[in-house]
């Protein structure tokens, strides 16, 4: 069949440039078309919810909304894990999928069953499937500065930037955080509303009663139609001010008699701060599954320039994370190892060729098998990043191989003389070709077969080095077909009858390759006696090599997360990270900016507490570093903190932190997983086995993702005391909440705005738990009585937030490991953990994260691998016709690793 191949070629000479100037075409349209990013997209198939539930401590969202939701979702085909996090008012369920299942399926039976259960779920509940984006698809983050106040900044970003930025191609969302969400915040009196007979039910239902334009038919009028439209929506204060609670003869009572009227915002579960300046409001941009990050982030910034025009005087948009940046940065290291690399082998190809010809027609393989494998990669949906552009860079020593044997034949064939001499150049071509078209064939075969394992990689390990195997694949196929089609053609025109020479540093190569061989041949025992002790040196050097994942790749920019108590207030988490950013600021002259971003956000994606903050650090370029080492700016911003304690503190990377989280739903390179049914167990187990890793050298950044330490002021109602005044527990529980947390009794429309109308108490009742048990709460006949006659109220210790997995409590260690291999710190973590820490019956550990998939790769592996070598050995014994000759090339693979 290769030498029809052959033959076709040769004779159809014509047909085959044109099809190599269609190749080129078509491959410079693929490149064009390519998805280009920095990383593979390793995102699993997932399905994330949101429930909010304003006012909800923990565990009554885990049992109220989280479990019957995890209840529901049990079973659904192809699931993997379940996950959710319980917190205050929020409710986060996380499902990840086998990989290869359809987004849109896997979302339309997680909506099915949500749509089961939501109306089972606690009035007030709202929410539902987030934004079909992936745990990578963070593209573009920025803040709103300028001379305008939090709250017009969060108003400008809501209701101007990101709808206009929702329309650009490839884009999810806009997330919104900080800032203060407006409103219109009704705070009524206890006592007015008492003293007028009145109660927190009947100011919300006139509210709600009074706040409505409606359609009320058509009327007609001669040959005209009248469209009647009754208006009543509110629209200003005054609107809200002038609604009657009650009339009487004696005279009617408005909202504006009993409760303060003015523009307030909706309570806040996070903030954003930068540069240690103040606080800030920010946009974070989030790509949809699969969207081509480079033209996402470009038509961002096309939107962002149309709007500025638009916006305030002063206002401006500043980027501080760019995605494109650092798809730039791949691209451009991977281009310019390729480019090295081409110029090398062009080089070496002229030197030991030593004809100028004969080494353009070889190079010219280069740029054909790469367009060909643009071609490939485009038709499967590989994107051109750093990992699959990696592949090719490694190949491009390999795709000149098959090539220069042919060449190299060519010129044999045409240098001979006698019968030889006499026969047409394009049959010359031909047996040339046809002499080494099955070896040829071979050789390529078992390079390929050499990465196919990296194929049977499964999860992150099998997306991360599936694309560099593919790519390889595709180039070496490409570069086969064209030595036995293009190569002849162009061999036929370029290369000319003559006396054949070895090219001058050929000749200088054997001169000193030829005592040495004779030396070896002359000594073979003692060179085997060598060889034999340099392999044993070389197992015995790979048996003390540590054993990681994968090395760390550097994103450019650092992720400082910081924990702190969990008991801690909102004001005084923005007070010690603008702290934190001021010290960092003086400090350390590489960081250039600073957004941190503490608590949730608002579309609920990333559920953090008050007390953990996420602080992303945009660094100088590294040639304005006083050391260009990233560990050494680490163990700065470390010696920093130090001056804070209290603060937990680990580093990330953008990237990095998604792919952890995503794994394993923790943010570092081990995730130590405790399973149990009881949280102060589980906290007591956990504060134990962090002491134990935190002694194991190599630990660095070792904390207990806590979920204690927060004290609950709870309210027990007497039902029987609650009974005499006519109240039921809803009638105190609903009192209760409206003058806290806030009860939303309607919207208002300002143009394409929605404003919340919001009930809630005076902002000196939130900060005076101790006045909390002389609350009134109104009784259905007008009186009142304090919350102490009906209620007993205490403080309590309770859970932060609940963490779950497949419907399991669970509490997780997490830590780094510096300067020593991952596998070797699990191995004795492990040992150490077994032997010091005892676990209750009802529990038990899994160690997870970068390490899991090292396990899980190596397994694969130790099976595939002895597979593909017998493979190889097939195609040897093929080849060669003899079992002695197959053993004796396969017996130097391991020989290689005497140079590894």
């Amino acid at each position: 069949m290769l030498s029809r191949l052959v033959e076709f070629s040769l004779t159809q000479r014509l047909l085959v440039l044109v099809a190599t100037l269609l190749l080129v075409g078509a491959g410079l349209r693929a490149w064009n078309n390519l998805p280009i990013d920095a990383f593979p997209d390793v995102s699993t198939t997932q399905v994330k919810l949101i429930i909010k539930a304003p006012g909800m401590t923990p565990e009554e969202v885990e049992s109220r909304i989280t479990v019957p939701i995890e209840q529901e979702m049990l079973g659904i085909p192809h699931q993997r894990i379940l996950r959710s996090t319980s917190k205050y008012a929020l409710a986060d369920v996380t499902l990840d999928f086998e990989d290869g299942t359809d987004i849109y399926w896997a979302r339309q039976q997680v909506g099915e069953r949500l749509a089961g259960v939501m109306g089972n779920l606690p009035p007030g509940a709202s929410g539902g499937l987030a934004p079909i984006t992936t745990p990578l698809g963070e593209m573009f983050m920025f803040t709103i500065e300028g001379p305008i106040s939090l709250q017009e900044k969060r108003t400008l970003l809501d209701w101007t930037i990101r709808p206009q930025l929702r329309t650009v191609p490839g884009v999810a969302d806009v997330n919104s955080l900080g800032g203060e969400v407006r409103s219109f915040e009704i705070s009524p009196d206890p006592a007015a509303l008492a003293a007028r007979g009145l109660n927190l039910g009947t100011l919300q239902a006139a509210i709600e009663d009074n706040n409505r334009n409606d359609g009320a038919g058509r009327l007609s009028e001669g040959e005209e139609t009248l469209l009647v439209r009754a208006e009543g929506a509110i629209q200003t204060l005054d609107d809200v001010r002038a609604i009657v609670l009650k009339g009487s003869p004696g005279g009617i009572v408005r909202v504006g008699d009993v409760a303060e009227v003015r523009i307030g915002a909706l309570t806040r579960y996070g903030a954003v701060t930068r540069n240690g300046e103040g606080e800030a409001v920010e946009g974070l941009v989030l790509g949809l599954r699969g969207a081509n990050a480079g033209k996402v982030v470009e038509g961002v910034k096309q939107r962002l320039a149309e709007l500025a025009p638009q916006l305030p005087p002063g206002v401006t948009v500043e980027p501080f994370y760019d995605r494109s940046e650092l798809v730039g940065r791949a691209v451009h290291t991977v281009s310019k190892a390729l480019l090295e690399a081409i110029v090398l082998v062009l080089v070496l190809l002229l030197a030991f060729l030593g004809n100028l010809r004969a080494a353009l027609v070889v190079a010219l393989m280069l740029p054909l098998a790469a367009l060909a494998t643009f071609i490939a990669m485009g038709a499967v949906g590989l994107s051109a990043n750093l990992m699959s552009l990696g592949g090719l860079a490694i190949a491009i020593g390999m795709l000149v191989d098959a090539a220069v044997v042919v060449v190299e034949n060519v010129e044999t064939q045409l240098a001979e003389g006698g019968a030889a001499a006499r026969q047409p150049l394009l049959h010359l071509v031909f047996r040339a070709t046809r002499e080494v078209a099955a070896p040829v064939a071979s050789g390529i075969l078992i390079i390929v077969i050499v990465f196919l394992p990296l194929l049977t990689l499964e999860g992150l390990e099998g997306k991360m080095f599936g694309p560099v195997a593919l790519t390889i694949v595709f180039a070496l196929s490409a570069s086969l077909l064209l030595s036995l089609t293009v190569v002849p053609v162009l061999a036929s025109f370029l290369l000319k009858r003559g006396v054949a020479h070895e090219p001058w540093l050929v000749r200088k190569l054997q001169a000193g390759y030829a005592p040495m061989l004779a030396f070896a041949l002359a000594r073979g025992r003692l060179m085997v006696a060598i060889a034999g002790a340099s392999l044993v040196a070389a197992a015995g050097a790979y048996l003390m090599l540590g054993k990681a994942f994968m090395p760390t790749m550097d994103e450019g920019d650092i992720i400082m997360q910081l924990e702190k108590l969990p008991s801690i207030s909102l004001a005084q988490t923005i007070a010690t990270d603008l702290a934190v950013q001021q010290a960092v600021m003086k400090a350390v002259p590489e960081v250039k900016t600073i957004v941190a971003r503490s608590g949730s956000d608002e579309l609920g994606l990333d559920p953090m507490g008050l007390n953990q903050t996420d602080t992303f650090l945009v660094l100088k370029p590294r040639d304005e570093w006083r050391q260009p080492d990233k560990d050494w700016l680490a163990d700065q911003l470390r010696a920093v903190m130090d001056n804070f304690p209290g603060v937990a503190l680990t580093f990330t990377q953008p990237i990095d932190m998604r792919v952890s989280e995503m794994l394993t739903g923790v943010r570092g390179d081990l995730a130590i997983k405790l399973y149990g049914p009881d949280l102060p167990t589980l906290n007591r187990l956990a504060g134990e086995i962090e002491a134990v890793v935190k002694a194991v050298p190599g630990a660095e950044d070792t904390i207990t993702i806590r979920n204690e330490g927060v004290q609950y002021l709870r309210i027990q109602v007497d039902r029987l005391a609650a009974g005499r005044f006519g109240l039921n527990v809803e009638d105190v529980q609903h009192a209760l909440k409206s003058l806290l947390e806030g009860q939303v009794a309607g919207t208002v429309i300002e143009s394409t705005r929605r404003v919340p109308l919001l009930i809630r108490g005076p902002a000196d009742l939130q900060r005076d738990p101790a006045a909390f048990a002389a609350l009134r709460i109104t009784t259905p006949d007008g009186s009142s009585l304090p919350l102490s006659s009906v209620a007993r109220i205490e403080r309590v210790d309770g859970p932060v937030k609940v963490d779950r997995e497949n419907a399991q409590r669970y509490s997780v260690i997490q830590s780094n490991v510096r300067d020593r291999d991952l596998v070797g710190f699990v191995e004795e973590a492990r040992a150490a953990v077994a032997n010091q820490v005892p676990l209750p019956a009802g529990y038990r550990i899994a160690w997870g994260g970068q390490f899991e998939n090292q396990q899980r790769a190596a397994a694969r592996l130790g099976v595939v691998v002895p597979i593909a070598l017998g493979l190889i050995f097939v195609l040897l014994f093929s080849t060669f016709g003899s079992v002695r000759q197959a053993l004796l090339v396969l017996a130097m693979v391991p020989f290689a690793m005497v140079g590894g």
